[in-house]
């Protein structure tokens, strides 16, 4: 018999919470589909391609602040040139007369303003990016919580973790007054509570980096700074209908993966809180209808002749993403004609809904930038994600009573975990494969499944189910993917790699993320599986000494890590790596609550202590 604290992803929860029958009911009327051999997907060429999605307009303050920041590329030229800065920025008066002042800018031939000119603009006009959300001492921050971290018991891990805790206090911040009072001079969103950033250049918070905080704020025993994140993105689904890709105007097309409901029930196993849950399970069933509805919705009928209904990315969007206008212009400017690069947009804008921005897994052809398709992709993450966003609902709805619910969504999420096995699971691999669609598919149409549609391409993602209990409590399957995982040649020195392609994108290889760590980890880990829980810790391990020799070296947690080289930082995409880093150290704390770390083991790489 499952319960509400065996599903949870932390078993060091101290709230007893009912228990029900859940998983043994799945089990008995889902399992894994039969196997059959899989050729390597195919996938087609964008022939005839249209865009034909929604899209929800922007403000004219961000439009204006993309002009400014096609100035600023004129003007200070490609060199260490971040886009998104211009759109960070703040208005010091109205719009009209900062506009017409940067329409008498004096210009050269070419357009371009002088740098003495346009740096004199800039500071009687803008205030600068960030200084929008000012510093908050966050109420719950203590220098060494009671119960932190008891199984670390090396004396240098444990103070290198009251580092990374107090990174926390840098993190956290509050939206200005000035927000709140003038909200149109500003492109930062409103929100209700204080915020922990990921760091750097992502000056606002963030949807699906929020889950990977949070665990870090349960390790630190911050229950109310993470109860804030929750209220903040529950009051966002409340303003938009869902949560959106981060606290920015130019971030209202798309939202990102759907963690809210890992969020909401992590905290109430540790806390108890069911106001939290209450005041969550409306939105949340918000959030499902975001996601299994209009766009997002696809149809595929099986090879037994069986529909089924998943989800997809797709971003309601069409033009240059405004963070990063200048850059997508320069890559569309390949394209012929005006409704290819819609498309094209729509993609990128998708990608980032994704969180995965970007990869050759949205490839058609992997040296070809231009051939990105998400929306023409049932992604096995997402659906995961909404998967356990079910079982979630599921749990919360018996929690405050309410039956109908709880009825309905555990008959949705059957129909999605069979709708996982017969679309995504590869047998023959032992891993779920993300799945081709064809071109401009409508939610009404419904795809035939073909197993050449499947993606043979190997990439961390194929390996995410495993964090949900479904299948990491199946012996069968979790021996499969083990055998699968430890062949696949993703496996670094140092972690997890994203993929095995080295693209120059940020989402393959060489790099590894904490987020795909720590399901990957936590899934094998919460097996019954001595070899998979013997690798679990063996990946934390590596992920942990890596995490800690990049800061001794550096001073900073990092963004993401090469995980060929213990102790190296991660590269490649459209920005500079960054520092901070809200979900790098979540993992890390989650990861030493969970495994610890012996008194007599040595830290570093090479177990060379630094």
């Amino acid at each position: 018999m499952a319960s509400f604290r065996s599903r949870s992803s932390n078993s060091n929860g101290n709230h007893p919470a009912s228990s029900f029958s859940l998983l043994l009911l799945f089990l008995l009327l889902a399992s894994v589909s039969a196997s059959e051999t899989v050729p390597k997907a195919m996938s087609k060429p964008a022939t005839g391609n249209f865009d034909r999605g929604p899209v929800v307009p922007t403000t004219p303050l961000v439009t204006f602040l993309e002009r400014v920041q096609e100035s600023a590329l004129a003007t200070f030229g490609q060199k260490d040139f971040d886009p998104k800065l211009y759109v960070d920025l703040s208005l010091k008066f109205d719009l009209s007369a900062t506009v017409t002042a940067f329409h008498k800018l004096p210009r050269n031939a070419t357009g371009s303003v002088s740098i003495p000119d346009f740096k004199e603009f800039m500071h009687e006009y803008f205030d600068g990016a960030g200084n929008d959300l000012v510093y908050t001492e966050p109420p719950d921050f203590v220098p060494e919580p009671d119960g932190f971290l008891p199984k670390v018991k090396n004396p240098q891990v444990r103070a290198w973790a009251l580092e990374v805790h107090a990174l926390w206090k840098n993190l956290s911040r509050r939206v200005s007054c000035s927000v709140l009072d003038r909200p149109e001079f500003h492109t930062l969103l409103p929100l209700p509570g204080p915020v922990v950033i990921p760091g750097s250049r992502f000056r606002e918070v963030y949807y699906w980096d929020s889950y990977w905080v949070i665990r870090g704020l349960l390790a630190s025993k911050m229950y109310k700074t993470a109860k804030a994140i929750v209220t903040n993105l529950i009051y966002l689904i409340d303003t938009y209908g869902y949560v959106l890709n981060g606290a920015r105007a130019y971030y209202t097309n798309r939202s990102q993966p759907p963690l809210l409901s890992a969020m909401v029930y992590d905290i109430y196993n540790r806390t108890g809180d069911l106001d939290l849950v209450k005041k969550a399970l409306p939105a949340l069933l918000k959030e499902h209808q975001f996601w299994n509805s209009g766009i997002h919705k696809v149809n595929v009928q099986d090879d037994r002749g069986r529909n089924h209904t998943l989800s997809r990315y797709y971003a309601m969007w069409n033009k240059p993403r405004p963070e990063s206008s200048t850059i997508d212009k320069a890559h569309a400017s390949k394209l012929l004609n005006a409704s290819e690069k819609e498309q094209f947009y729509r993609e990128l804008a998708s990608i980032a809904e994704s969180g995965w921005d970007f990869s050759t897994r949205w490839m058609r052809n992997t040296s070809d930038f231009t051939t990105l398709a998400i929306t023409s992709i049932l992604p096995v993450d997402l659906n995961i994600f909404i998967l356990k966003m079910e079982l979630d609902i599921v749990s919360m709805a018996q929690i405050v009573g309410d039956n109908k619910t709880a009825e309905s969504f555990l008959k949705a999420a059957q129909a999605r975990k069979a709708a996982i096995d017969s679309v995504f699971w590869n047998e023959e691999n032992g891993q779920w494969l993300d799945y081709w669609i064809s071109n401009g598919t409508s939610s009404q149409e419904c795809q035939r499944w073909k197993a050449s549609n499947q993606n043979n391409n190997t990439f961390a993602s194929n390996f995410v189910p495993i964090w949900i209990d479904l299948f990491n409590s199946d012996t069968c399957i979790v021996e499969k993917v083990r055998k699968s995982f430890q062949s696949s040649g993703l496996l670094g020195a140092a972690g997890i790699a994203t993929s095995l392609t080295r693209s120059g994108e940020q989402w393959d290889f060489p790099n590894g993320w904490a987020p795909l760590q720590h399901m990957i980890v936590e899934g094998f880990g919460k097996s019954g599986s001595h070899e998979a829980k013997s690798m679990a810790q063996d990946i934390a391990m590596r992920w942990i000494n890596t995490n800690y020799v990049a800061y001794k070296e550096t001073g900073a947690m990092h963004e993401k890590y090469n995980v060929e080289k213990c102790g190296d930082i991660g590269g490649g995409g459209e920005y500079i790596p960054q520092t901070g880093f809200g979900w790098s150290n979540g993992v890390v704390l989650a990861f030493l609550e969970e495994f610890g770390w012996p008194a007599d083991l040595k830290i570093g790489c090479n177990g060379v202590m630094l």
